[in-house]
């Protein structure tokens, strides 16, 4: 039987709806989600079997204006994902348009040897006839192999795009073991969904200006793991709010973070967090260094 294993970087502004289309895809939450733009802060990958094909889908921050070192290397994480790939797939808010955040990545995209696939996101919102103009502004930005139509959060149209790219893909031998999810490490993960509670739980400028890390993860003998997370903040206002009253809201945080992190390593989670203050971490090698980024 011929096998075939390759690379697709999921690439687009911030807010484009590529992390709901990957967890959409695989059928799991391998990259958090939230209603605010910039939440995914590095390179993720989602492993995926499809028949004989392993699609290695990559799932890049959104790219935008960088002005911090955290948003340079968010940046170049975008770029190193849509360079390595066999393919990327060029992911538009159908309502947002042709920005000109989209612009911009289409002519740098352009430049490259990639092929690019256009998926339009969130067609589900949009009349047919109204996304036409559309394909054809960014058609005459770049070459396109393949254009879909989907919407990531309710699935139309991904079932198609994943028919199209395990056909695409090149043959070759897989690269990871058919189970595996992501080659995300365990303890990257739980500092995620910590963070992803940060971004749903609290508002404005918080989630930005907050980063979480797994100090500790400590498998048990019951068969249960000891995460300890601790959440950095910027300044002293925002360790407050990240902390409630009395504890409430750092609890919660913890709660449903450990609730997602159960389901998902299949296993009892023991999750304690702590909130330090660090004015400047956006801009320490260490810090991005833990949260999975190079310095950009």
């Amino acid at each position: 039987m011929t096998t075939r294993c390759g690379f697709v970087a999921i690439v687009g502004a911030p807010n484009a709806g590529k992390s709901t289309l990957l967890n959409k895809m695989t059928g799991a939450k391998l990259s958090i989600v939230s209603p605010k733009a910039q939440t995914t802060r590095f390179r993720v990958l989602g492993i995926l079997m499809r028949g004989a094909s392993q699609i290695l889908l990559v799932d890049t921050p959104g790219i935008f204006r960088p002005r911090r070192k955290l948003d340079r290397a968010m940046v170049a994480a975008a770029w190193t994902g849509a360079q390595d790939a066999d393919l990327a797939v060029l992911v538009v808010d159908a309502r947002a348009g042709l920005t000109d955040e989209v612009r911009a990545i289409a002519e740098t995209l352009a430049q490259g040897k990639r092929r690019i696939w256009l998926a339009l996101n969130k067609t589900d919102l949009i009349a047919g006839p109204a996304l036409l103009p559309l394909i054809d502004e960014v058609s005459k930005l770049l070459t396109l192999e393949h254009v879909f139509m989907v919407s990531a959060r309710k699935g139309d149209g991904v079932e198609d795009l994943l028919d199209h790219l395990a056909a695409a893909i090149p043959e070759g031998p897989y690269l990871y073991p058919e189970d595996d999810l992501t080659d995300l490490p365990d303890r990257l993960l739980a500092a995620e969904l910590v963070r992803e509670q940060i971004f749903m739980q609290t508002h404005e400028e918080v989630p930005y200006a907050a980063t979480a890390e797994t100090e500790s993860f400590v498998e048990r003998p019951d068969g249960s793991v000891r995460i300890e997370v601790t959440i950095y903040v910027s300044r002293p206002g925002h360790k407050a709010i990240l902390i409630g009253e009395k504890g409430s809201r750092v609890r919660s945080i913890g709660e449903r973070a450990r609730t997602e992190l159960t389901r998902l390593l299949e296993r009892p989670c023991h999750l304690f967090l702590n909130v330090k203050e660090r004015a400047g971490w956006d801009e320490e090698r260490a810090r991005l260094r833990a949260i999975g980024l190079d310095e950009g």
